[in-house]
Order: structure tokens, then sequence, then C-alpha cells
């Protein structure tokens, strides 16, 4: 699973405390336990009993694939986008519905979350996205898959858990590392853009991404409801 391990600031304000949440479905898998479930109009994914992402607010999502699009060449065709991971959909979605993409790849290692966008509750959020003829899901671990690096894009969209400064996920960490950020290069075309959410900024990380060979490395900041903005961390594949 290449989760969102969202910053309580990060999200809208909860629901009443006298309402309850509802459990949807509850799965095992080889990462554990993961739940989906109702809590007022929200729906939200519990992995392990930590909260991960709900559907109140899509604003760093929709950013994260903007800016990638944004910082491309205006004259770059069609270009492929790489979104880790699926979580509520909602970068798959806003992504599904700007026409300029063409190959949207998104990469997901829980089966059960998969499974919710495809027949389950979430359908109502993706469903029309993933009809489109340009996505395609991967059932993978996005490290794994990184590094595999059987694939090329024109944009990696990467947002799995709390960025660079802040893993909560054994292993998620060596996506940020020399050898994950050269797998990262390794997997864009002459020029791409690597995009990168974070719940808070990183100079460390800014120069990490400079010593990988990156170029115009800057970042972007995403308002939130209080606290230390979100962040999105920028920089292209020198051609």
């Amino acid at each position: 699973m290449c989760a969102t391990y969202e910053n309580p600031d990060r999200t809208a304000p909860n629901p009443a405390p006298s309402e309850e949440p509802v459990v949807l479905d509850r799965r095992d898998g080889p990462y554990g336990e993961v739940v989906l479930r109702r809590h007022g109009g929200l729906l939200q994914i519990i992995a392990n009993g930590v909260f991960l992402m709900d559907t109140s607010d899509g604003r760093s999502e929709r950013l994260l694939v903007d800016a990638a699009r944004d910082a491309l060449p205006a004259d770059r065709s069609e270009p492929s986008v790489l979104i880790g991971g699926l979580g509520v959909g909602f970068s798959l979605v806003h992504a599904a519905a700007d026409q300029r993409w063409g190959r949207i790849d998104v990469v997901e290692r829980e089966e059960a979350i998969i499974d919710w966008h495809i027949n389950g509750a979430l359908r109502d959020i993706s469903g029309e996205a993933l009809d489109d003829e340009r996505t395609r899901i991967v059932r993978a671990d996005l490290v794994a898959y990184i590094h595999g690096g059987n694939e090329r894009y024109d944009a990696l969209c990467l947002d799995i858990d709390n960025g660079p400064d802040w893993t909560v996920t054994e292993g998620n960490h060596s996506l940020y590392s020399p050898r994950g950020l050269e797998a990262c290069r390794e997997m864009l075309n002459s020029g791409g853009i690597l995009a990168i959410w974070s719940a808070q900024p990183s100079a460390d990380f800014e120069e990490s991404l400079r010593n990988a060979g990156f170029s115009n490395v800057r970042t972007e900041e995403i308002p939130v409801v209080r606290g230390v903005p979100d962040v999105v961390h920028l920089a292209i594949r020198a051609a």
C-alpha cells in the first residue's frame, strides 16, 4: 500500500462526536489489517489501527498532480504520469479529468483498497477515472516498483507516508535515500518531473534532490486549516 499518513492539520474538521464510525469492510492482508469505514459524510481508511486518510479534502492531491503537469514543457504531448498510491482516489480522479495527461498508472499495494474502488464504496469517487482508457492500476509496493525500473514516465507524483523527514511505514524511508532518488531519476524521461508530497518542508531533502542529479528543485506550500503548511517538493531530471 502506498498510503498517505495524514497530518491532522491537513483535514477538514471531524464529524460531530455523537456520530459513531461505521465499519464497511475489514480485511487482513500481507501488511496487516485495513479497514474502510464511514464517519458521518466521510469515508476513512484505517490501517493497523492508524488513521491513514479520508475524503474530507483533496487540495493536496490536486496540487501534487497540477504542480507536476505545470512544470513539464508546454509542448510535451500527452505526458505519462505515475501516481503512488491510490488512497481514496483524489489524485487519480484529478489526473483523469485533465485531458493533457496521456498514460496514467497508479501503484497501490493493498488489494483491499483497489477492490473498494472497483467494487466498493470508493467507486462513487473514482469509477469514471478507473474506466478511463488511459488509467492502469498496478498492484505493487511503490518502493519496489520504482527500484524495479521497468517503466519510464514524464512525471512521478508520490504521496506516501508523511514525507522524507517523518516516515511511519517501515521501508518507506528508502524512497528518500540517495539510492531511492536515483531510482526515481532513472524512471523519468529526460526533462521529467518528480513531485513528492510532504507534511512539512525540508531544506535537507531539497539538497538531497540536487545531490541526486535533479535540477530546478523547489518547494510549493499547500495551505492547511491550522499549523505548518503541507508542501510538494518538485525537481526536474535534466535533459
